[in-house]
């Protein structure tokens, strides 16, 4: 099921629904922080307990379209660093929302292109 976010859905909306069909498929979330409804930015931390965590920013591309932007060049980092960097960006923007996921894979399972 594609449920993508536009202008007019509130951002709260679109995560309930994202984690609903992620919730479905056996996914597990955390929700670090919960931003503004409306109009909040998501951030994603993919975990591994193994490998580290990969970091990703909601963005949207040069045409409009909604993706993700791989943070830390999108290389796997240690937890802690993860951590206080999504620590930093909360306290920068506490409208942010942020979802930690866990995944041994560290695949997005979100719709959007990773940029």
């Amino acid at each position: 099921m594609r449920i993508e976010q536009d202008d007019q859905l509130p951002t709260q909306l679109w995560i309930d629904a994202q984690l609903r069909v992620f919730t479905q498929k056996g996914g597990f979330y955390t929700v670090i922080n919960t931003g503004a409804y409306a109009r909040g930015t998501v951030m994603l931390k993919l975990f591994a307990p193994t490998r580290g965590a990969m970091v990703l920013q909601q963005q949207r591309d040069i045409n409009g379209m909604m993706g993700w932007m791989a943070l830390f060049s999108g290389q796997i980092v240690a937890e802690a660093k993860a951590d206080e960097y999504i620590k930093k960006a909360i306290e920068r923007d506490p409208d942010l929302w942020v979802l930690e996921i866990e995944d041994k894979e560290l695949k997005n399972p979100f719709e959007g292109k990773i940029f």
